[in-house]
Order: structure tokens, then sequence, then C-alpha cells
């Protein structure tokens, strides 16, 4: 259980990757605000709370991995390794450009802690249930957490990976859906309604946490929960809003990956309460 203390020193460190988030992606006009956004307190949560990793030793054996297999919410994964220590913040300020070590999706090649190599959507569940049944070849007590986009769940890859994890029992496999209901050409409704998401999971054989996606507290717990569980894979299920914390970009699919102009950068910092 989080104490009161600890939450609001994570609430206090995400209102500050908020800010420096949208001053980043405003200063070098590419990157994805929204989806980053919607993320933020789930990768906040996970590498300062819940992981056992380890940025002196990036690829320390028996390590918890995480795949960002919605890739394209880089920005806010760089910032978290950053802030770890994988490599130095100053480095934040090269995303997306030629010879940046910070691409803009994640590239295990070139940035310490980036566990899989991510962009095109359904590629991450697979490859975190095939690292997850090799550390458990290898004795290792690892979780394995990916975070996916609910645009991601509409491809079949998806839903394969599902099929196979629960065959394996693949407990210490958590997956946690940022589910904001918006995908980059408009709503999940109107592109591809996925339904009773908590249902089709546990359907599929999988144990199904839902949470407040932006609540940290919340998020731990269900992680605990999940790691609870045994002999079935998990799926946290977080209600979000992409765009979170910035009025105009809450649930705005134009807003997945639009460059930040001068006009907007000034009304987001207002919300947040940051100087410009």
């Amino acid at each position: 259980m989080m104490t009161d203390e600890r939450k609001q020193e994570l609430e206090s460190l995400c209102l500050r990757f908020r800010n420096e988030l949208i001053d980043l992606l405003h200063e070098i006009q590419t990157g994805h605000p929204g989806g980053s956004l919607s993320c933020l307190e789930i990768l906040t949560t996970l590498y300062t709370e819940k992981m056992n990793h380890n940025p002196k030793n990036p690829k320390m054996e028996g390590r918890d991995r995480l795949i960002l297999s919605k890739g394209h919410a880089a920005p806010i994964l760089y910032m978290n390794l950053a802030e770890q220590g994988y490599f130095k913040k100053e480095e934040l300020k090269t995303l997306r450009q030629i010879n940046s070590n910070l691409q803009g999706h994640p590239c295990m090649h070139k940035t310490a802690g980036v566990e899989l190599s991510t962009g095109p959507l359904g590629l991450g569940l697979g490859a975190g249930l095939g690292m997850c049944l090799g550390e458990r070849l290898k004795g290792n007590d690892s979780y394995i957490y990916v975070i996916l986009g609910d645009g991601e769940i509409q491809e079949g890859s998806i839903w394969e990976s599902v099929m196979a994890a629960s065959k394996f029992n693949a407990d210490h496999l958590i997956a946690i859906l940022d589910n904001n209901g918006v995908q980059l050409d408009g709503t999940l409704e109107a592109i591809m309604p996925m339904g009773d998401i908590k249902s089709k999971w546990e359907a599929f054989g999988w144990n199904v946490i839902p949470c407040d996606g932006h609540d940290v507290s919340s998020i731990s717990d269900a992680v605990d929960k999940a790691k609870e569980n045994k002999g079935k894979p998990t799926l946290i299920l977080a209600k979000t809003v992409k765009g979170k914390g910035i009025s105009f970009m809450e649930g705005k699919n134009i807003w997945h990956g639009k460059a930040i102009s001068d006009e907007d950068y000034k009304n987001a910092k207002a919300e947040l309460g940051g100087a410009c």
C-alpha cells in the first residue's frame, strides 16, 4: 500500500514530467504529446516504485523488463529513463534529431534501458511473452510489463499472443492497457469498437484488474494484485485520458502527433502551472 507521502512525491514528479514534456515537444516541434500524457503515470509508477531494474547495469540478469509496445509514447519513456539515470537528461533535447540515440520510437540498439524496438503496433505482447518464458526457463523471478494502446489491440497479432500467454500460464507477464479510448484517426468506438474489453480478455483466460491510470496509488495497487495472481497472465485495464492534464488536448485525436504551437504552448503551461 502506497503511503500518502509517497503518493504526493510521485504526483509532484508526474506534474514536473508534464511540464518538461510540453517544454521539450514545443522546442523540437515534433513528437507525440497525446499518448505520452495518457501513460505518464503508468510509466512513472513502474520505474520509480515497482520495477526491479538497475540503471548502472541495464542488462542485469533477472531484471524486470518494460516494453513500450505503443512506441509513439517514447518521449515519456525517455524522460523516465533519464530520471532514473540510464543517460543524461541533456540528451532529451536531441529527441527525433539526426544521429540522436533517442529515436522517434524506442530503439534497443541505441538507447540504454530500452528492452525492445517498437513502433509498428502489435509487436510488444508476443515479444514480452517470449521474454517471460525465457526468464522462467532461467529460473528468474522477473516480471515483464507490456504497455499497450487501445488502438493497438485491434491488431490480430495481439490476440494470438493473448491466447499463447494463457496457454503457457505466463503469470509473470503483466500487460497494461492505456485505455484512453482514442487512436490516431478518431475514437475507438468510431474506428473499430472493442466492446467489453475486460470480458474479452477474461474469456481468453487472463486475469483482468481495472484501475485509474492517472492515480499512482491505484496503479501501484493493481501491480501488487497482479503479482499475487498465480497461473494466469494479467491485464491491468488502466482507464486514462489522451492528452491528460491539458484541457484542449484531452480526448482529441488531433493531438496524437501534432506539433505544439507557441500559442498552444503558452496555454498548456498556464494550465499546468509552469512558467513559459
